[in-house]
C-alpha cells in the first residue's frame, strides 16, 4: 500500500479521530479519501456507542454528580465510537462554548449539554446557537437565569457575541445591551435537589411575563427583537462566518494566535479561511458542508503535525495506540485528573474562554505528565496494541536490526514524521539492546521488552506531541 495513502488517511483521522490502529489505518486506506471523509460526515451510518456497555462495566456512573465519571466515559467513546467526527465535533464545540461544572457542580447538565453538540455540531450554526441558548448548563453558566425585563444581564448576550459568534470589534455596546433584552425570560427549570433523591436533569423554561418585549435595535435591524431573532441576525454576519471558521481552522489544521489577538492579527492562512468562509456563507451556516471543504482541500491535507494535541486528543490518542480499553475499565475513573494535571480538565474549563491552545499546552510538568502517561500505557509490553506492533515486526524474520526497530516503530506508531537528532537518539538507545530475534521463548521476551522500551520512546519524542 503507498505511503502516502497511508499517511493522508492517517492525517485524517488524526484530525477528524483521535488516530487509528494500525489495523484500523490500512481499512481505511484501502478505500478512496472523499468516500471516507463523507462517512465521517454522516456519523449516523454508523451505530452509536453504547452506553448500556459502559454502565455495566463502568458503575461509577450511577454517580452522575461529578464530571470525573463523565471524563472517562467521553475519553472511552473517542477511542472505540464509530463515529470519530462526532465525538470530535463536540470537542470542538466545547472548546469554542466553554461551559463549566464548577460553577452550577449539577452533573447531570453537563453530559446533556456535550450530547447537545453531538447531536447538533455538524447541523446549521444557526440552530446550534438556538440549543445553546436554551442549554441549562449555559443559561446557569453565564447567568441568563438571572437576566429579567426589569433588572437585564448582560453576560450571555456579551459572550454570545464576544466568545461565541463575531469576536472582538463586530458589534457596539449597545447590541449587547439590545441581545440581552432579547434573551430575557430564557431561563431553566430548577432540578430538584442532590439530596437525597440524587441527580435530576433540567430543561429550558420560556417565561412570557420576564421577558422583555419592547423594541430594540441590534446589528442594525429593528423591531420586538427576541432571542432566536437575535440568533438569526447573529448567524447570516459576515463577522461570524469568519469567526467561526477561523476557529476551525486553529482546531483542525494549524495552530493560531491565541482567541484575544483575533481583531488584531490576520489569520496565518487568510486563503484557507476565505474558502470555507465561502462555503459557510453559501449554505447558511451548514457546518457538514464547511468541514467537508475543509477535510477536501489542499491546505488541510498539507497540514500535516503543525497542531500540538490537546490533553483529550491525546490520552485518547495513546489508548488508541496501545488498544487498552476496548471495553469500559475502572482505570476511566482516573482519566479526568490525568488530564488535569496535562492542563485541560473536561466539562470543567478555567473559563468562559476556554483553555489556551497550541503550544501553550506544553510547559516542563504538562510535558512530563505526557510522557510519563504514555510510556506507562505504550511501554507496557502486555498491551493489547503494543503486542499487535510486537508480531507485526517479528513477522519480518528471526532477527530484526536495530535500525529496522526504529523505522517500524516510528511507521506503527503515526506514522510519525520524526527529525534528525530524534531518529539518532532513538537509534542509539535500539543498539544498546542489539538486533531483536524471535527464534526462542526467550529471545522472543527479551524482545518485546525492547519493542515497548522503543514505542515508549516514540511517544516521548516531541514529534509525538504533534497531530
Amino acid at each position: 500500500m503507498p505511503d502516502e495513502q497511508l499517511g493522508l488517511m492517517a492525517h485524517l483521522l488524526r484530525r477528524a479521530g483521535v488516530g487509528a490502529s494500525r489495523d484500523e489505518l490500512e481499512q481505511y486506506a484501502e478505500r478512496p479519501y472523499e468516500e471516507v471523509v463523507e462517512d465521517l460526515l454522516h456519523p449516523e451510518r454508523f451505530e452509536a456507542p453504547n452506553d448500556d456497555v459502559v454502565f455495566r462495566y463502568f458503575p461509577a456512573m450511577a454517580n452522575s454528580d461529578t464530571p470525573m465519571v463523565w471524563t472517562g466515559r467521553w475519553i472511552y467513546r473517542m477511542v472505540n465510537t464509530l463515529r470519530p467526527l462526532e465525538e470530535k465535533m463536540a470537542l470542538f464545540w466545547h472548546q469554542v462554548f466553554a461551559t463549566a461544572w464548577f460553577k452550577g457542580e449539577h452533573g447531570p447538565s453537563i453530559p446533556t449539554h456535550i450530547q447537545m453538540f453531538r447531536d447538533h455540531g455538524l447541523g446549521s450554526f444557526r440552530n446550534l446557537l438556538l440549543e445553546l441558548s436554551r442549554d441549562p448548563a449555559m443559561i446557569f453558566w453565564l447567568d441568563n437565569s438571572e437576566n429579567h425585563a426589569d433588572a437585564p444581564n448582560e453576560n450571555f448576550g456579551r459572550e454570545l457575541l464576544e466568545l461565541f459568534s463575531m469576536g472582538i470589534g463586530a458589534y457596539s455596546e449597545d447590541d449587547i445591551k439590545n441581545a440581552a433584552r432579547a434573551f430575557t425570560g430564557w431561563t431553566f427549570e430548577q432540578p430538584i435537589p442532590l439530596y437525597p433523591y440524587g441527580g435530576f436533569p433540567s430543561k429550558f423554561v420560556y417565561n412570557p411575563d420576564d421577558h422583555d418585549d419592547s423594541e430594540k435595535t441590534f446589528l442594525g435591524e429593528s423591531g420586538r427583537l427576541n432571542g432566536e431573532d437575535i440568533i438569526d441576525i447573529v448567524a447570516r454576519q459576515e463577522a461570524t462566518a469568519q469567526f467561526v471558521t477561523r476557529h476551525l481552522y486553529n482546531f483542525f489544521v494549524a495552530d493560531e494566535p491565541q482567541v484575544p489577538a483575533w481583531s488584531v492579527t490576520p489569520p496565518q492562512d487568510p486563503d484557507a479561511v476565505d474558502q470555507l468562509v465561502a462555503t459557510f456563507q453559501e449554505t447558511d451556516g451548514d457546518m457538514r458542508a464547511v468541514m467537508r471543504t475543509l477535510l477536501l482541500s489542499d491546505f488541510f491535507k498539507e497540514a500535516r503535525f503543525s497542531r500540538v494535541k490537546s490533553p483529550a486528543e491525546f490520552v485518547a490518542g495513546v489508548y488508541k495506540l496501545s488498544g487498552e480499553i476496548p471495553q469500559p475499565a475502572p482505570e476511566m475513573w482516573k482519566l479526568h485528573l490525568a488530564l488535569a494535571s496535562m492542563g485541560q480538565t473536561l466539562m470543567d474549563p478555567p473559563s468562559v474562554e476556554g483553555w489556551h491552545t497550541g503550544k501553550e499546552w506544553i510547559d516542563g510538568g504538562t510535558l512530563m505528565e505526557r510522557v510519563n502517561f504514555a510510556v506507562d500505557h505504550v511501554g507496557n509490553p502486555e498491551a493489547p496494541g503494543t503486542e499487535a506492533i510486537l508480531n507485526r515486526i517479528a513477522s519480518l524474520g528471526d532477527e530484526v536490526t536495530p535500525e529496522t526497530l526504529v523505522e517500524q516503530c516510528l511507521e506503527l506508531a503515526g506514522p510519525v514524521q520524526a527529525g534528525e537528532e530524534t531518529q539518532a537518539a532513538l537509534l542509539s538507545a535500539a543498539e544498546q539492546g542489539g538486533a531483536l530475534r524471535f527464534d526462542s521463548d526467550e529471545e522472543r521476551e527479551r524482545s518485546a521488552k525492547q519493542v515497548a522500551r522503543m514505542l515508549g520512546l516514540v511517544v516521548a519524542a516531541p514529534e509525538y506531541q504533534f497531530a
